[in-house]
């Protein structure tokens, strides 16, 4: 597993298995164990999600030490806007068993005054070692631009939706500009979307050529582009499959191909940051795109 090295000189493995949508209990545990025991040593997890818990049960059913495993997760939005992060990051300590995180994210950007008093805290607890790193997620320039301009610790990361259809270049380059690294979440399109982004011609015909998995392609395109990957599956095949992304490369044409896509359809939780906090504090109603 390559390892990328951030902002501040800790390594962060390119790959790991996200955990969004996958159930509390033995499905999370499963998947968490699966990984694991193919060769990841980096899960995703949130507090949205619901499954902290079982991920901290799935790392000790494969025996693997916490010190080898990269544990990101997040601050809930509800918890940003009540002024509770401190005491949100603690409870996702509790709930995962471990007394530090790899990586904290903020999970979406509320109003900027809400951001700056939890990038704060944030701040609070890397200083006192609970976090190896701190990042955002879902955050659009602007938001991140109010965050640099006050803070002391540079996000190392901000983790953001990212597909073919979204590919999202403008954000990963002003991101990368500032020396931030960028994560892709719904990396296969998101929820209801998956087929039109993995059943797309273009990445069909270039994984058939290939001989690999639309899937695969996919982790290679953003692997290219100096993305951090984390792919989500429950199924023990797919979990395997997607670790299998370092005997090939795609080509300068492939890579074109896969470009030209962008814009070419709506794709899953690709939700403007400037209606975040709107749609969190219950302002507005979250519309999803219509389902393949």
């Amino acid at each position: 597993m390559k390892l990328i090295k951030l902002n501040n000189g800790v390594e962060i493995p390119e790959i790991g298995l996200g955990v969004f949508q996958t159930k509390n209990g033995e499905e999370t545990v499963n998947a968490v164990k699966w990984a694991l025991e193919a060769g990841y040593t980096h899960i995703d997890t949130a507090k949205m999600y619901q499954n902290e818990e079982s991920v901290a049960e799935g790392i000790k059913a494969a025996g693997v030490k916490r010190e080898d495993v990269f544990i990101t997760s997040k601050i809930l939005p509800a918890d940003i806007i009540a002024g509770k992060t401190a005491e949100g990051f603690d409870e996702t300590l509790q709930k995962l068993g471990t007394d530090y995180v790899d990586l904290m994210l903020l999970h979406f950007p509320m109003l900027d005054e809400m951001n700056i008093a939890a990038w704060k805290t944030m701040e609070a607890y890397y200083k006192a070692g609970k976090a190896r790193a701190i990042g955002i997620s879902n955050y659009g320039n602007r938001q991140l631009d109010v965050i640099l301009n006050m803070c002391e610790v540079v996000p190392a990361v901000n983790q953001i939706h990212i597909d073919p259809m979204n590919n999202a270049q403008d954000r990963i380059e002003y991101n990368m500009s500032k020396g931030i690294y960028m994560e892709t979440h719904s990396g296969f399109g998101g929820t209801g979307r998956t087929q039109g982004v993995l059943g797309n011609p273009t990445i069909v015909a270039i994984a058939e050529k290939l001989g690999k998995t639309p899937a695969q392609v996919v982790i290679r395109w953003n692997l290219q582009r100096q993305c951090i990957m984390l792919p989500k599956s429950v199924h023990q095949e797919r979990i395997i499959s997607n670790l299998d992304v370092y005997d090939f490369e795609l080509s300068s044409e492939d890579m074109a191909q896969i470009a030209a896509l962008n814009g070419t359809a709506s794709t899953g939780f690709n939700m403007d940051p400037e209606k975040a906090y709107d749609l969190f504090s219950g302002r507005i109603k979250f519309t999803p795109p219509p389902k393949d």
